[in-house]
């Protein structure tokens, strides 16, 4: 049966003025004095992510995204000298991933491009896949050959570090960070993902030892974020919204400390959906397309810290599902407090609507 309250949203309820102004154009100089609007109960707080430590206590569970951000837009070069651009997304099956590029009309399929800064590495383009993506084979190439040999694991990564550059998403415009590792958080392990989990970019190694000095419990998962995460919703309904997946990882430890926390304090809405996925379906390693919003039967999540989102998209959604239509009242206080909005902006640490029934 079709859900009447799902049904009825439209995406436009979901919009509010960003402007240029409200942007946050670089990341907070140090990581942990990013401003964090406090939302738990009916007062809010105006506070720094450095004083995270003062809300929590024995019994929290604080979990992390370790995923890494690949530094996978690639520069090319085509044969006519023209420029080209690969954006890996996410790799599919025998060493080809799914990616974006530009421009796509002009590289049909068996297009070799070659990378720019290097003249064995490139790519052999593949089918469309549709809305702007492609199938792409990273591969190993003399010079003069008309193919190549497939480059995976290891060798991809030790490529990608010389020709690669950090994917930041399109707002920040041709933003170069001095430190590719602002884009990373200081606890990322594995390389997979096509963009930061970007509320984990506040925390410090200083921070976390504080946060477990309170008596939290931090542990690790892994959610490989992909860039429809940060897309807009095309369609006029929600309910018609297509949600992208993600591959997801939790270990049968960490899951077990989960299960058993006095209170679930999710970093980043890309923690929030490997978790409340995983309750959802019992399987703590695979892929997820679950799409948050009203109504929804929270399983796990109590607390909420994350970045303030882009209209229109899934992310502001699944905030509309943690505390209600209340999420215009701290949008808007936001604003008028000269908030910094989006990847590089302030955070805000939100306590799950009581009103919502928890599965």
């Amino acid at each position: 049966m079709t859900d009447p309250v799902r049904e009825s949203a439209r995406t436009s309820d979901f919009e509010y003025e960003l402007t240029e102004e409200m942007i946050g154009r670089e990341p907070a100089e140090p990581r942990d004095s990013a401003r964090l609007l406090v939302a738990l109960g009916v007062e809010i707080q105006h506070r720094r992510v450095g004083d995270l430590a003062e809300f929590v206590g024995p019994g929290d569970v604080i979990v992390l995204n370790s995923t890494r951000v690949l530094p996978a837009r690639v520069p090319l070069r085509r044969e006519t000298g023209g420029a080209a651009e690969v954006l890996l997304l996410e790799p599919i099956v025998d060493g080809w991933w799914e990616a974006l590029v530009r421009p796509s009309r002009k590289v049909p399929p068996g297009t070799l491009l070659r990378a720019g800064r290097s003249d064995t590495f490139g790519f052999e383009i593949g089918d469309d896949l549709g809305d702007g993506r492609r199938l792409v084979l990273p591969i190993s190439m003399a010079a003069g050959q008309t193919s190549g040999t497939p480059v995976e694991g290891d060798d991809l990564l030790a490529a990608l570090e010389l020709v690669g550059q950090m994917p930041l998403p399109p707002y920040l415009g041709d933003l170069e960070l001095s430190d590719p590792e602002r884009y990373q958080t200081v606890f990322s392990e594995r390389a997979e993902s096509a963009a930061a989990p970007t509320a984990g970019l506040h925390l410090t190694e200083e921070l976390i030892e504080r946060l477990r000095a309170a008596g939290a419990t931090i542990v690790h998962i892994e959610l490989v974020v992909g860039l429809g995460t940060f897309r807009p919703i095309s369609a006029d309904h929600i309910a018609d919204h297509e949600m992208h997946h993600e591959r997801y990882r939790i270990p049968e430890d960490v899951w077990a400390s989960v299960q058993s926390a006095d209170r679930v304090i999710a970093v980043g809405t890309t923690s929030v959906r490997a978790l409340e996925s995983a309750a959802a379906t019992g399987v703590l390693d695979g892929s997820t397309n679950l799409f948050i919003s009203l109504p929804y039967p929270w399983r796990v999540v109590d607390v909420m810290m994350t970045n303030f989102h882009q209209p229109r998209s899934s992310l502001l959604v699944m905030i509309d599902a943690f505390v209600g239509r209340r999420w215009r009242e701290i949008y808007r206080v936001a604003t008028d407090e000269g908030y910094r909005f989006l990847s590089f902006g302030d955070a805000m640490l939100l306590g799950r609507d009581e009103r919502v029934v928890r599965a």
